[in-house]
């Protein structure tokens, strides 16, 4: 097997080009602030008390009959914890951070003297028998560990992050065991991942050699070979293990990159990304199709919630190692959409699978199998939905390491220090729904500092505006760079282009058409539950060449975030909302659109979503 990186060269640190800023307060509003208040209120602060099997699978391990448990249980405290954090990152709520340090106090009491942490009989600690992803779970607790102690400084849980980092290494590092050999490789090897981040907060030699041990694994006949098939130009889905659970391990090389300046790691990081944007990552922003790539974006097989969230997970990674804006259209692409999509707004459930045609079930209900006593209200989706919303807080406001760079819009107000200074950027908007947004910028004094902001590649004609003067030269698809003295009270107005925009459809979709009016997937909602729309409203056809659309407002609890009313080629109007939205009362719902005068686009790197706007007429919306 060719050694991939010498075990015994030095390291050194490549700072990402952008980080999230820590200590940011973020305070949405609207239906975005819906969505976490519900999650954090109706899940998060309830979970692990009506599902105490979550930690008690932890304590009677030993204990016989032993638990029937699944190949993954040992994830689901990981996954909670995991998202937790990143919503309280968003919301600074103390109650959610009370609760989660009596968790974390709980769990971290449940670690053997070994430093194993997993629901396992002694027998098989770590060792795969019977087809268990323990590495797995013990990758997502050491996860959420790891982000808790970034968060608040408990030594303790980075202890035992440590311990379980020991143990890995006593058993797997230069013994002739190898990760590999415990099976289930593209779940198991995700302790690459892990490793890097807990090697960059010690650093301890040890966990970066084994992480380097695990990147020479990923040759093995039976792992996914992911650097060699990525530097050979191979698309995602042609390597041997394609499912969601690789891109955690993927992002492993991420880290070894940022740790050691691989350039192999970060060029295969960034070949892999690319590839599933092209062929795999759906209209709706959601990733996989039946749990892994099929290298067809219109594949109908089911958009699983845990494959959408490592997709989010992996583009946050992107957009902090290339700086790309594009990455962060993905990311509000994917949030915007497959993230509502997926979360039921009372926050209490979420889906399995969100597809982009079809009904949205509960995942008790769609994977009920996974139901063991004690956590019944417990699987892989429902522990790990709601870090969707949590990763907001990773890309919404970042930082080169001096100035801000600004990728969320929405009514919101996020409070930040440039170089000590305390910042606030206060959003008055009702985007998505339009494209108007007045950002008021107040530093505590005046200073200077260079304030990035994200200009979709989706929207044509962008407009901005400092204290009424005009901003030259905005361009799509890049970072518009104000640099200046900044003082209490400047006010910046941006005008986003929302005008629809139009994605031809292939495959399986061929002649359909997506609709987007800015970020926002538009789909057809059947009035009343049914397996398919009826045949009048899934036949109506529209003219892009001539959409003329009028924006209702919203009128009710639980309203659409978008809702827009466009009169069909036969006179009739037709009413299209928004995907994020759409379904909740278990409505059946169309985005592949019956429309005309349409293009195809085909993928690239500037437009990825393929859409294109006709040249025939100019189409608006009017409110």
């Amino acid at each position: 097997m060719t050694t991939i990186m010498n075990a015994n060269a030095q390291s050194h640190t490549i700072p990402p080009k952008l980080n999230r800023v820590s200590d940011t307060r973020f305070e949405p509003h609207g239906v975005v602030h819906e969505y976490v208040d519900s999650v954090t209120r109706h899940w998060l602060l309830k979970m692990p008390d009506t599902n105490p099997a979550v930690l008690e699978m932890f304590r009677d391990r030993d204990k016989t009959p032993h638990r029937d448990l699944l190949p993954w249980s040992g994830e689901f405290a990981g996954k909670y914890l995991t998202g937790a954090v990143q919503v309280l990152r968003l919301t600074h709520d103390p109650q959610l951070k009370s609760y989660l340090s009596h968790f974390v106090s709980k769990l971290v009491s449940l670690q053997a003297a070994d430093g194993y942490l997993g629901p396992f009989p002694p027998d098989n600690h770590l060792e795969g028998k019977g087809g268990t992803w323990d590495v797995w779970g013990h990758y997502h607790i050491m996860l959420g560990l790891l982000l808790w102690h970034e968060e608040t400084g408990d030594k303790e849980a980075l202890h035992c992050a440590g311990r379980i980092g020991d143990l890995l290494c006593r058993k797997f590092l230069r013994t002739g065991k190898r990760l590999v050999d415990t099976g289930n490789s593209e779940m198991n090897l995700a302790a690459i991942h892990s490793l890097g981040l807990l090697y960059q907060v010690t650093p301890k030699q040890p966990y970066l050699d084994l992480a380097r041990q695990i990147l020479n694994e990923f040759q093995d006949k039976n792992a996914g070979d992911y650097l060699r098939c990525a530097l050979a130009g191979k698309e995602y889905y042609e390597g041997p293990k394609p499912r969601w659970e690789s891109l955690h391990a993927i992002m492993g090389m991420a880290e070894l990159y940022w740790i050691t300046g691989d350039e192999d790691c970060r060029k295969a990081f960034e070949q892999i990304w690319w590839s599933i944007v092209k062929l795999d990552r759906h209209n709706n922003g959601g990733f996989s199709s039946g749990e892994q790539a099929q290298g067809d974006p219109y594949h109908p097989g089911a958009i699983e919630t845990c494959c959408t969230v490592a997709w989010i997970a992996m583009s946050v990674d992107m957009l902090r190692l290339t700086g790309n804006p594009l990455v962060a259209d993905e990311l509000e692409l994917s949030t915007l959409n497959q993230v509502l999509g997926y979360q039921h707004r009372s926050g209490a459930a979420c889906s399995y699978d969100t597809p982009m045609n079809g009904v949205r079930r509960n995942s008790l209900d769609e994977i009920g199998f996974q139901i063991r006593p004690g956590s019944e209200q417990v699987n892989c989706c429902s522990a790990n939905a709601p870090r969707g919303l949590g990763m907001i807080s990773d890309w919404a406001l970042m930082t080169d390491g001096s100035d801000l760079t600004l990728n969320w819009y929405g009514s919101s107000t996020l409070t930040s220090l440039v170089r000590g200074v305390s910042v606030t950027l206060r959003q008055e908007t009702d985007y998505p729904r339009q494209g108007g947004i007045t950002l008021h910028v107040s530093p505590a004094h005046e200073m200077q500092f260079a304030l990035q902001l994200r200009i979709p590649h989706w929207s044509a004609r962008t407009t901005i505006r400092v204290n009424g003067k005009s901003v030259p030269n905005v361009k799509s698809g890049s970072y518009c760079t104000l640099l200046r003295s900044w003082k209490p009270g400047d006010i910046v107005q941006i005008g986003l282009d929302m005008s629809p925009h139009f994605w031809v459809g292939e495959r399986e979709c061929a002649g359909k058409t997506s609709i987007y009016r800015g970020p926002i997937l538009l789909v057809l909602e059947t009035k009343v539950p049914r397996l398919t729309p009826s045949p009048q409203e899934s036949d109506k056809i529209l003219d892009a060449a001539a959409l003329h659309g009028r924006l209702l407002p919203p009128t009710r609890v639980n309203s659409p975030q978008v809702l827009v009313e466009y009169t069909a080629t036969d006179g009739s109007k037709v009413r299209l909302r928004d995907y994020g939205t759409a379904g909740e009362g278990g409505t059946p719902y169309l985005s592949w659109l019956n429309v005309r005068n349409v293009t195809p686009t085909p993928f690239s790197r500037s437009n990825p979503w393929r859409s294109a706007r006709p040249t025939a007429r100019h189409i608006d919306v009017r409110p």
